[in-house]
């Protein structure tokens, strides 16, 4: 090999070496331009779910704060009434959870894009932002959920058919904004949102007295003397008849109750309408008792959320006491075989009660608000419990007692005829 191809060789192995070099360089610098997460990994390495002593969620017009109190989450906005510790365990366990499925590099001053405009008006643009703090009040995490993302999109913030995703921004990741599959149906910046679900449930009723319009004394009251008995009036006129209908409802009244809202302590005063009172008492054939007070509501002043002011609800509050029989009647000539079974079931039944009435009367001393449907039995007067009255000329009188035959054929009864034989079918 002459000096001229060495030379070559080296020529061309010093270019290959610049090339490789401006490769590495090059893709270091597109690493460190790049998203700090990619897809399918998480979009916290290790979200400190454990360490929230405290969550507040921000929306347009509302903000929410969760606080954790004696191991329970309460809504602070609502007097510290108990929240929904499914819905605060999904959104602390799904953050920690949640994967990338898209990585967008932009910079924190393009958050508008992706729906996460602080300056915005409307909650679509605004988006939410929840702040986790730890029990001394440092913030240990920062998320924004922004646009939800529509089928057939690609990862931009343009529109689709239908939702599958969410955009979505880790505040302590600078880097870009990131695609999850996640909708978090269950977030919102509404404190009612996040309020328990938990209410009254009479079971077993065996009389409801309520009071009349704004005045103490007993409108009406109605009875049975067993869970299988009909409700009759008390004290019932002879031409008051009790509307079946009404009086079966009214065997489940609250059972199945619902609150739209707590009102804290302060608004209670300025919620309330007067005018329209009324009190009713629920008792139980179990022996617990529920005095009920009902009371016509203003409208919140301010919505806490884009929807429109409620109409026709009620301000509803609720004391429950109870007589749990201490010893169990026993009966004459009892086998002490029966008396031990008869014993452990009147314990068993001690213990339901107990059970039963700690959480009924976890509800006394505050006050909700609840729609009209809910408290809507229990306003009617005396007049709205009896039955109407068929209109005259609603039911076609019955010529001859007409009956119609399977075949279609009309019968009607034996006419007389000259030689005193009755008609057959069709007057035939």
């Amino acid at each position: 090999m002459n000096k001229r191809q060495v030379i070559i060789l080296w020529v061309i192995a010093i270019a290959l070496g610049v090339a490789v070099t401006v490769v590495k360089i090059s893709q270091h610098q597109a690493s460190h331009s790049a998203t700090k997460r990619s897809p399918g990994q998480m979009l916290f390495e290790s979200f400190p779910g454990a360490e929230a002593n405290s969550i507040e969620i921000l929306g347009v017009n509302s903000t929410v704060t969760l606080n954790r109190k004696d191991g329970k989450w309460v809504v602070s906005q609502r007097g510290d009434y108990p929240a929904n510790h499914s819905f605060v365990n999904d959104l602390i366990r799904t953050l920690g959870d949640l994967k990338i499925t898209h990585s967008l590099q932009a910079g924190p001053s393009l958050a508008p894009r992706f729906g996460m405009d602080e300056a915005a008006t409307m909650s679509e643009a605004h988006g939410l932002t929840a702040i986790f703090k730890d029990a001394s009040g440092k913030e240990v995490a920062k998320v924004s959920l922004g646009k939800t993302i529509e089928s057939g999109a690609t990862a931009s913030p343009m529109g689709g058919s239908s939702s599958v995703g969410r955009y979505v921004r880790n505040h302590a990741d600078s880097s870009g904004f990131y695609a999850v599959s996640e909708m978090f149906p269950s977030v919102s910046a509404d404190p009612k949102r996040w309020l328990a679900n938990d209410f009254i449930s009479p079971e077993k009723i065996k009389s409801i007295t309520v009071s009349m319009n704004g005045k103490p004394e007993a409108a009406w009251k109605i009875s049975r003397e067993s869970e299988e008995a009909e409700f009759k009036l008390d004290g019932a006129a002879a031409t008051e008849l009790l509307d079946s209908t009404v009086a079966s409802s009214l065997k489940s009244l609250l059972s199945y109750a619902r609150f739209e809202d707590v009102v804290p302590a302060a608004q209670v005063v300025e919620r309330t309408i007067t005018a329209g009172q009324r009190s009713a008492v629920i008792e139980t054939f179990e022996g617990l008792t529920y005095v009920v007070k009902i009371t016509p509501a203003k409208p919140s002043a301010a919505p806490a959320t884009d929807e429109p002011a409620a109409k026709d609800h009620f301000l509803m509050s609720v004391e429950v006491s109870a007589e749990i029989p201490k010893e169990r009647k026993k009966a004459e000539g009892e086998s002490p075989e029966d008396a031990k079974t008869k014993d452990a079931a009147f314990i068993d039944l001690q213990k339901a009660l107990s059970d039963k009435l700690a959480k009924e009367k976890s509800f006394a001393g505050i006050t909700y608000e609840v729609a009209k449907r809910l408290v809507e039995p229990l306003l009617k007067d005396r007049a709205g419990l009896m039955a109407k009255p068929a209109p005259a000329g609603t039911q076609a009188p019955n010529p001859g007692g007409v009956q119609r035959l399977p075949s279609g054929m009309i019968a009607r009864p034996p006419m007389p005829t000259p030689d005193g034989k009755g008609s057959g079918v069709n007057g035939q």
